[in-house]
């Protein structure tokens, strides 16, 4: 391991120990890598780094509310599809006449 890979990995020991140190490295010299008995099992990155990586979500509008509806399978489609078509006549419509 050269010295520039060693300068960039810490024991996790070490870590926790001088962890004010690993984030002044991490600000300075960018990701710094922690390891647990030689195998590298996390890394520190600079906040900035993480919201490259991980921006954050959008808000979400009035439109993607109405696009996030349930969704209509085909038997719920069936039953729209196949309802009468037809409107009510003026002949129905007189039955509630007089019903003031």
């Amino acid at each position: 391991m050269t010295a520039a890979i060693r300068d960039s990995h810490w024991q996790i020991q070490d870590a926790k120990q001088r962890f004010s140190e690993l984030i002044r490295s991490v600000q300075s010299d960018g990701p710094q890598f922690v390891t647990k008995h030689g195998e590298e099992i996390a890394v520190v990155i600079d906040i900035e780094e993480y919201r490259r990586l991980h921006p954050a979500p959008r808000p979400r509008t009035f439109k993607d509310w109405l696009l996030g509806g349930p969704t209509w399978d085909d038997e719920l489609i069936d039953l729209v599809n196949e309802r009468p078509k037809e409107y009510a006549t003026q002949e129905d419509l007189t039955i509630f006449e007089g019903w003031d």
